[in-house]
């Protein structure tokens, strides 16, 4: 509105149905106090891209400080056409598919035990949540030392029984070790998010399907569980996102290996840091994965949106 306009004539002008705009005063009140925050963020997550999208085409060697030229496209060329950068790929689909499958499956078991009434169910909900805050690098050690020692790790010791004796892991099995490792750290925050949507559940509809002679499975099968879609799917979105960035477990257990079997992509791109020291290619693979993990994050926004919109 103008000065020299008036009330009536504005909401003619915006239509009956459309809502008052607040003056221009008022709207940057209310943003005010996001700016710092948001200039934390830019300084913290936006500058290093653009930095890293810079390097990503400069031919930049930490051997070689005063050789540095403009490489164009050439270091994504060089990434895209390695052979271990695609064998990363495949081992970081491969871990986040497995880990996030085999969370699930268990945090749907474990949510669904939690929510019935037994002696000590804080206690068990306590224990099994534990793990979920084990710093990773603590797990990793732990692990490495405690479970899958061939002389007297844990692991050997709960299998001999089974004529399983002796076995070293980590250099026979080491994806499966990884996995097995990350399934115990990601099962109780997929666990969490289930039990919410099981404890959210109408009380009075599951009390009439079991008045109407409806067993337990039956009920889980055709109520529980498709309310409990939106929450499964939720867990495996965030899951996928956190787990593609895992690198202390394998930097800290297996080190990439043996060869490049558990080499995933941010270890692949510390390789490249650190051990070749290539700044430009390993930048050229950061924006990558950065493009990556952006498209998922829209697929995950998109999808959080629609359960908003579902819920109003």
């Amino acid at each position: 509105m103008t000065a020299t306009e008036t009330p009536a004539a504005a909401l003619r002008r915006r239509g009956p149905g459309a809502p008052a705009k607040p003056p221009l005063a008022e709207r940057w009140s209310r943003r005010g106090p996001l700016l710092p925050a948001l200039l934390v963020v830019v300084v913290l997550t936006q500058l290093p891209f653009v930095a890293t999208l810079y390097y990503s085409f400069q031919d930049r060697n930490l051997l070689r400080p005063d050789e540095t030229s403009f490489a164009g496209f050439g270091n994504y060329a060089e990434v895209l056409g390695d052979a271990a950068f695609r064998g990363a790929v495949l081992n970081t689909v491969f871990l986040t598919a497995a880990v996030v499958l085999a969370s699930i499956v268990l945090a749907i078991a474990l949510a669904v035990l939690l929510d019935q009434k037994f002696l000590g169910r804080n206690v068990v909900r306590t224990l099994l949540i534990t793990p979920f805050l084990v710093m990773p690098a603590a797990a990793a050690l732990i692990w490495k030392h405690a479970v899958f020692n061939p002389l007297f790790g844990t692991l050997n010791w709960a299998l001999s029984p089974f004529g399983v004796e002796k076995v070293d892991w980590v250099s026979e099995h080491p994806m499966f070790s990884l996995v097995l490792m990350l399934v115990w750290q990601w099962t109780p925050f997929m666990m969490l998010i289930v039990l919410a949507g099981l404890q959210s559940q109408d009380t009075e509809i599951l009390e009439a399907a079991r008045v109407d002679g409806a067993g337990p499975f039956t009920i889980f099968a055709r109520i529980t569980f498709p309310q409990l879609r939106r929450f499964i799917e939720l867990a495996i979105l965030l899951g996928s996102i956190f787990i593609v960035q895992t690198f202390d477990p394998i930097y800290l257990v297996t080190q990439g290996g043996p060869g490049q079997a558990t080499t995933n992509l941010p270890y692949f791109i510390y390789q490249r840091t650190f051990r070749a020291f290539e700044v430009g290619e390993a930048a050229a693979a950061g924006v990558v994965v950065v493009i990556a993990t952006i498209a998922i994050a829209t697929f995950a926004l998109r999808l959080f949106a629609s359960m908003f919109r579902e819920e109003r």
